[in-house]
């Protein structure tokens, strides 16, 4: 198992995500965000069955860096419970995990 963590959170536009994504990145909390769809996302909201589109990033960063980014993502979301995940990575290449902790360290 390694520090290294895979999250998701999702955003209502492309331009959100590109904003969130530039900030968890230019705020060294993020080594690299991918941004994924539009996706149609189906959920419960408010008592009502929602369909929506988004765009899902994948966030690639450290156990360190959780609450930070969780911080960041509460900043700038637009949903008033903005969805965020972690997932542990228990392996990978190295040269990638090395280049992750490389990128997020202050």
């Amino acid at each position: 198992m390694t520090d290294k963590r895979l999250m998701l959170t999702t955003a209502s536009s492309r331009e959100e995500a590109k904003t969130i994504a530039s900030e968890l990145v230019s705020r060294r909390l993020a080594a690299c965000v991918n941004i994924l769809g539009p996706v149609a996302s189906v959920y419960h909201w408010q008592g009502e069955v929602e369909h929506s589109e988004e765009f899902l990033l994948l966030i690639k960063s450290t156990e360190t860096k959780f609450l930070p980014i969780q911080a960041t993502i509460r900043e700038l979301h637009s949903y008033q419970v903005p969805e965020l995940l972690s997932f542990t990575v228990e392996s990978g290449l190295e040269a990638y995990l090395n280049w992750i902790a490389t990128s997020v360290r202050e």
